[in-house]
């Protein structure tokens, strides 16, 4: 008569655990971005959230919780229930630069989160305001060595990506300009856009449209090769930067311990998403290339890049409080 019972109480938890699966979700979704509006985190998350919305017949709502180069964001994603109605899109800075830049962040980014899927390479950019007096790269680094610590860029913040970036370009030409951190690519764009700092480290996304506007203007990029959308700008790695050739990256992701049948209900959703063709045409126009890999792939992009970060800033004796 036990063994009757018992089976029959697995069987029930059994059961309730595919109906739990069948009925997620039941209620809204929220997806944290951890950067204000914007920026490339920003366009990224909220055409994901806006396909995953019909995807999955329950809204997904994006809550901009920008600052600390994305480590508050994260944090309050690493502190929400393990039961997939809090997401978060992570980024290089979060997950890799942040992590290795200071031991005392309120999350463990190897640990307290589970990879999604890795929804998009996005390429970096070098721009400046059309006020600088330099064509090009080359006439740009004669300005620079010979005005050494008198141009500034502008970043999403202190050990965001783009800092990451400024520093390896300031150490592959010899070159001093002076960091100035914001809280999130959005508020650095408008300063840049409006003169008041002359050079841009950024995503491509949210810049592109200035750039072909000509209210920027744009010396290198960080990708494979020249983009159809912008077949005027030339590589790092053509012009011999090839260790400022990386592009950044930008996933889906979950807090730790959300269970398996809900990640792959999401991950299911999210590829979906990113292989439908205006989605792909609308991140390729912007200088991203959708991605949608598995979530064991996606975790080791987050540990390579982590372990690259950490020989980085351990080089350049970088700090998170810089």
């Amino acid at each position: 008569m036990k063994k009757t019972l018992m089976y029959l109480a697995a069987a029930l938890m059994f059961s309730a655990s595919i109906a739990g699966a069948q009925s997620f979700p039941n209620k809204p979704i929220r997806l944290i971005i951890p950067f204000p509006p914007g920026g490339t985190t920003d366009i990224v998350g909220r055409l994901v959230a806006e396909r995953m919305t019909r995807e999955l017949g329950q809204p997904v709502v994006v809550e901009n919780r920008g600052g600390g180069g994305g480590s508050i964001g994260a944090a309050e994603l690493a502190r929400a229930a393990p039961d997939g109605y809090t997401l978060g899109i992570s980024t290089v800075s979060t997950m890799a630069v942040n992590p290795a830049c200071s031991d005392k962040l309120p999350y463990d980014a190897l640990k307290d989160f589970a990879p999604i899927t890795n929804l998009a390479i996005v390429a970096n950019v070098l721009a400046v305001h059309p006020k600088v007096p330099a064509k090009d790269m080359k006439e740009f680094l004669a300005l620079l060595r010979a005005k050494p610590g008198r141009y500034s860029y502008a970043t999403s913040g202190t050990c965001g990506i783009g800092h990451m970036i400024g520093e390896q370009f300031k150490v592959s030409t010899k070159t001093f300009i002076v960091h100035i951190p914001y809280r999130g690519a959005g508020p650095a764009l408008n300063d840049v856009l409006g003169g008041q700092v002359e050079i841009m480290v950024d995503n491509l996304p949210s810049s592109i449209q200035f750039i072909q506007t000509g209210k920027l203007r744009a010396y290198a990029i960080a990708w494979p090769q020249r983009l159809a959308s912008l077949p005027d700008v030339p590589t790092f790695a053509e012009l011999g930067l090839k260790d400022v050739n990386d592009p950044a990256w930008y996933g889906l992701i979950a807090p730790a311990k959300t269970p398996p049948d809900v990640l792959r209900r999401l991950h299911d959703a999210a590829v979906k998403v990113l292989a439908q063709p205006d989605v792909k045409e609308r991140f390729r126009a912007a200088g991203a290339e959708p991605v949608g890999d598995t979530p064991e792939h996606y975790a080791q992009t987050i540990k390579t890049e982590y372990d690259r970060m950490v020989k980085l800033v351990k080089v350049q004796g970088i700090k998170l409080d810089q």
